[in-house]
């Protein structure tokens, strides 16, 4: 068994934004005359797509929206989110995130990303940092109704990398996920992946617990230890 595919989170393990995220969410729902509560964001939203955390949150306050009022409150978060974005010198990627891409690109593995974030936004933070070249499949929250911990966002990623690239003949267990949050982590281990926790969003030693590998920053993951660990068809915790 090999490793072929590294399949990445967006919000919290790409990019630096979950402060931006909460106060955007936070600036709706004082646009619907509700009060943000202590510690809701991080309960309610982090890890999840935006239909489910907003569906979420107006539901705990007794709000019943429909979907259509509930894709334009979304629609309204991502313009903002991409304005805000603009105005930056330099989009807030992690640190040490271009030189993995670049080591995983040198070692001919696939890379693509999984995540609840809207396709438009995941589009403008790549361009804009200039390392959309290094993905080569998407799956994205305008496409899937479910929000991680489903598994259903990488079993899809691995179905469409099939599809599209069926030399490559990838399977789970070829895979290996980064993602910064409990519900990403086990989203792909309920899909049969593997996962590296970077502790971008949470304290170390809460990733540590529910993650594969666990590491602090990018620079930290030795590609080579884990390439010789899928070699020897392992499927352990290595910290």
């Amino acid at each position: 068994m090999s490793l072929k595919a590294i399949l990445f989170d967006f919000n919290g393990t790409i990019i630096n934004d979950e402060r931006l995220h909460k106060k955007l969410i936070y600036q709706i729902m004082l646009q619907e005359n509700l009060r943000p509560l202590s510690g809701e964001y991080r309960n309610i939203c982090l890890g999840k797509s935006d239909r489910i955390g907003l569906r979420e949150l107006l539901l705990r306050r007794g709000r019943v929206v429909s979907d259509e009022y509930l894709e334009g409150l979304i629609r309204k978060k991502s313009l903002a989110y991409q304005q805000r974005l603009e105005k930056l010198q330099n989009i807030p990627i992690y640190p040490g995130m271009k030189e993995f891409l670049q080591q995983l690109q040198e070692a001919n593995i696939f890379m693509g990303i999984v995540t609840g974030a809207l396709r438009s936004d995941v589009n403008f933070v790549l361009e804009k940092a200039e390392i959309r070249e290094y993905f080569s499949i998407f799956v994205t929250g305008d496409e899937i109704n479910t929000s991680k911990p489903d598994p259903s966002g990488y079993l899809l990623a691995v179905e469409r990398i099939n599809r599209n690239f069926p030399l490559l003949q990838v399977e789970p267990k070829n895979c290996l996920a980064i993602e910064d949050s409990p519900a990403g982590i086990e989203a792909a281990k309920q899909a049969g992946i593997q996962a590296i926790g970077i502790a971008h969003s949470y304290p170390f030693h809460i990733i540590q617990r529910l993650a594969n590998w666990s590491v602090d920053y990018f620079r930290e993951i030795e590609l080579e230890r884990l390439q010789q660990f899928f070699a020897l068809g392992k499927e352990t915790v290595l910290q």
